[in-house]
């Protein structure tokens, strides 16, 4: 069946093409497996409640008729304004407006939200961008630049809400500055989805090129809820294809938790159990009710340009294990810096179990792709990473954790994680408070941090390990639980560059030095592992012991090796001080990335310097297995990989080059087009 909807027909359609539905939902009440909604262009203003499931062999089908052009919002247009002078304007909003909560008196909450200031749900749109909210209606009068945003200009238009006195009304103070939104596109957040199921078990359901802006999100930590403006509300085989999703308060798209009723923001709201254990309860609870492979995840989200949103372009904790996320463009998360805590990224995933991140361009967010526990048979693989550090000086504050950003944050997993053929060019490449990772042929042009920190809780005088699960190979069954012992870590075949450091950030690693989570160390490299052991040196920790009568020891618990070959390290990069051979090349690096019409190219001198016979051939087998699981480095069906092609895609020989490039042009300069 084939389910026609037109924003702009008359009332009364029956979902013919000559008698159309005006509202999506309409058809999405009625649609079964094998039926697809053919939607037209126009602005839908309405939260899409899929009712039934699709099958694996037969799905439903929601498609835009034009790409991009059938935009599901979660806003209302506001032109009811009145000038309150000095740039300053004042709305009222009929309470009744809002269908489920209203989100200017419901506040941003949630586990490790950094929750220093007042923020609600709402928001005011101006042209389609988010305003700033403040706490008072003085501040609407006399906004200040913002010294977090990567935006101050815009922080100047600012929004201050409350109620009216008989509780019926929401007021608005909004200051446009130059702007009069009678003549402007000013809208409110409403809705507090855009494309989500209310029930959980909407399986196999496709989403096709839409646009998706505006809602209303709440905050989305693993051991509560996770509610997105779009996803699928633990269920299983979803397609989210070439959709544009923005300006979500909190989640563009989530693939994450339900609902556990007694268990929802336990650290938040009880505190007596830290948040390792309340984490290790969510994720027991949710083996016990049903988290299986046969029911929970193995969605697909490509070409989608996410950007805008103020916590994650994508989240999940436990329902996005076995996706595929692939040729999205991931951009401008968190660049507000109205929202903070431990759970901000473009990508922001737990329980990752044998997800695939592959040639997605993630840039200019308040870090990229941020795995947290069990990242188990993950990888990462053909991606741009770059300005995911926060660029400003003014952005820098040392009292912040979590708040520097890099590419890629692996924290408390055991593997194996695979990280190959990636290009991570921001000034902090990677934060591995981890173990059991392969990086195979990456350019990584920034700093490794916190590798040996961030793996305890932070107590004051007391151990506070943060035990955590891995898994049976490719199952969400728990194999067992261990803290993190640092080291399992291979190395094989990739470029390392020292970039030019701003002196701020010098500043910041001094002061930062001997913080717990974070160093901010500023050199690129792997001497961070230098406390690491080889293979030898840790296997002999372990000759002539038999068992009780043997002398005591540390062999359990001391940092496991460190495997380190093919590398090359540009411009001042360091080696681990182990590895025998490292090649050294001296001299500045340039590593210039622009933006053409076709596409991002990297402009650069590396190749004129690269040599063949240093890198080695790799594969699943020559990597060996992460300890911890002892699970091999291979694809999500048992299939073991050879890295045989390059991050363009291009075929490696048997004597390959170090690096995510194989063919450069003749002057070594320019790379390609991502």
């Amino acid at each position: 069946m084939l389910y026609h909807v037109n924003a702009s027909a008359v009332p009364g359609g029956d979902g013919s093409s000559l008698k159309p539905f005006r509202k999506i939902q309409q058809a999405a009440e009625l649609a079964l497996p094998g039926d697809e909604v053919l939607v037209a262009p126009g602005i839908y203003r309405e939260w899409v409640d899929p009712k039934h499931s699709g099958t694996a062999g037969s799905r439903i089908v929601y498609r835009s008729a034009e790409p991009l052009a059938a935009v599901i919002s979660g806003a209302e247009p506001l032109r009811d304004w009145e000038d309150a002078g000095n740039g300053v304007w004042f709305a009222r909003v009929p309470n009744s407006l809002f269908p489920d909560r209203n989100p200017f008196t419901t506040k941003v909450r949630g586990d490790w939200f950094m929750a220093a200031y007042t923020a609600h749900l709402g928001d005011v749109y101006l042209n389609g961008k988010s305003m700033y909210e403040v706490r008072t209606k003085d501040e609407v009068y006399a906004p200040k630049r913002s010294d977090a945003s990567w935006d101050p200009d815009f922080s100047l238009y600012v929004w201050y809400a409350e109620q009216s006195p008989d509780g019926d009304e929401t007021c608005i103070w909004a200051n446009f500055r130059d702007r009069d939104p009678r003549q402007e596109n000013v809208e409110i957040s409403v809705r507090k989805h855009g494309f989500y199921p209310s029930a959980e078990g909407v399986s196999y359901i496709t989403l096709s090129g839409f646009t998706v802006c505006q809602a209303a999100t709440q905050w989305a930590p693993p051991t509560a809820y996770q509610e997105g403006m779009v996803g699928p509300h633990w269920s299983k085989g979803w397609i989210i294809e070439d959709c544009e999703i923005f300006e979500s308060k909190c989640s563009g798209i989530s693939l994450g938790k339900y609902l556990q009723p007694e268990n929802d923001n336990k650290w938040l709201l009880r505190k007596y159990k830290d948040g390792t254990q309340t984490e290790r309860d969510c994720i027991l609870q949710a083996w016990r009710e049903g988290w299986r492979k046969e029911r929970v995840g193995s969605h697909i989200v490509r070409r989608c340009n996410i950007h805008d949103c103020g916590q994650t372009g994508i989240v999940g904790h436990l329902g996005g294990a076995f996706s595929v996320i692939e040729d999205n463009h991931i951009h401008h998360i968190n660049n507000k810096q109205n929202l903070a805590g431990a759970e901000i990224g473009g990508i922001k995933m737990h329980a990752a179990i044998d997800v695939i991140y592959r040639r997605n361009h993630i840039h200019h967010c308040t870090r990229g792709l941020w795995l947290d526990w069990q990242a188990q048979g993950t990888r990462v693989t053909g991606n741009l990473f770059h300005d995911n550090a926060l660029p400003f000086p003014h952005l820098m504050n040392p009292a912040a954790l979590d708040g520097y950003g890099e590419d890629l944050f692996v924290e408390i997993s055991h593997g194996p994680t695979l990280i190959d053929n990636n290009l991570l060019l921001s000034t902090r490449s990677l934060r591995l408070a981890t173990q059991g990772c392969a990086f195979v042929h990456n350019l990584i042009a920034g700093s490794i941090t916190s590798v040996g920190r961030g793996v305890e809780n932070g107590s004051k005088s007391l151990p506070s390990h943060r035990f955590t699960p891995y898994h049976v190979p490719h199952s969400t069954d728990v194999a067992g639980f261990m803290t993190v012992l640092n080291g399992d870590m291979h190395f094989v075949n990739n470029i390392f560059v020292q970039q030019r450091v701003p002196d701020y950030l010098y500043e910041v690693m001094e002061q930062r030095r001997d913080d717990p989570w974070d160093e901010c160390n500023v050199v690129a490299g792997l001497h961070v592992f230098d406390f690491c052991p080889t293979q030898e040196e840790w296997e002999a920790e372990f000759e002539g012991y038999c068992g009780m009568g043997s002398p005591r020891s540390d062999r359990y618990y001391m940092p496991l090796p460190v495997h380190a070959e093919g590398n090359v390290y540009f411009g001042g990069a360091k080696p681990w001080c182990k590895e025998t051979h490292a090649q050294l090349v001296d001299g500045e690096v340039t590593l210039n990335l622009t933006q053409r019409e076709d596409g991002w190219y990297l402009e650069t001198g590396l190749g004129k310097q690269l040599v063949r016979g240093h890198a080695v051939p790799v594969s699943t087998a020559t990597l060996g297995e992460a300890f911890e699981p002892e699970q091999r480095y291979e694809m999500p069906d048992g299939t073991p990989i050879f890295f045989e092609t390059d991050c363009p895609g291009k075929a490696r020989g048997a004597s390959p080059l170090p690096g995510p490039v194989e063919n450069w042009d003749e002057d070594g300069a320019l790379v390609f087009a991502f």
